[in-house]
């Protein structure tokens, strides 16, 4: 029921900001949470941030918070994750995923298994 994009990943030098982008296409009726997570080479998977459908609920990974933030705009069906002070410890392969079947429009989870539909992923590459 939910097709999910991501994109706006790349190259960029510590100390910069990158945005990334998650699209969702396909019908729904429910609300949904969306959350991002991050997976670096020899490294386990990670969650990163998470957003409520109603955009009030919000939640970061230790490692990110204070320079990530996630929002979403439900009228372009688009959540974003803006990146600043990017760290050479931030390079990984970021994707987003939808939480479709819980709670209401201000659920939220960093719960991986809560999660049923993923992104392809993107690549972001901060060099020192």
């Amino acid at each position: 029921q939910v097709q999910l994009v991501e994109s706006g990943g790349g190259l960029v030098q510590a100390g910069g900001s990158l945005r990334l982008s998650c699209a969702a296409s396909g019908r729904t009726f429910k609300s949904y949470a969306t959350g991002w997570f991050r997976q670096a080479p020899a490294k386990e998977r990670e969650f990163v941030a998470t957003i409520s459908w109603s955009g009030g609920n919000t939640y970061y990974a230790d490692s990110v918070k204070g320079r990530f933030t996630v929002s979403r705009d439900n009228a372009k069906n688009t959540v974003y994750l803006q990146m600043n002070s990017l760290k050479p410890e931030d390079t990984a392969f970021y994707y987003c995923a939808a939480s479709v079947g819980y709670g209401g429009s201000d659920y939220y989870t960093r719960d991986p298994t809560r999660y049923g539909y993923w992104g392809q992923g993107t690549q972001v590459t901060v060099s020192s």
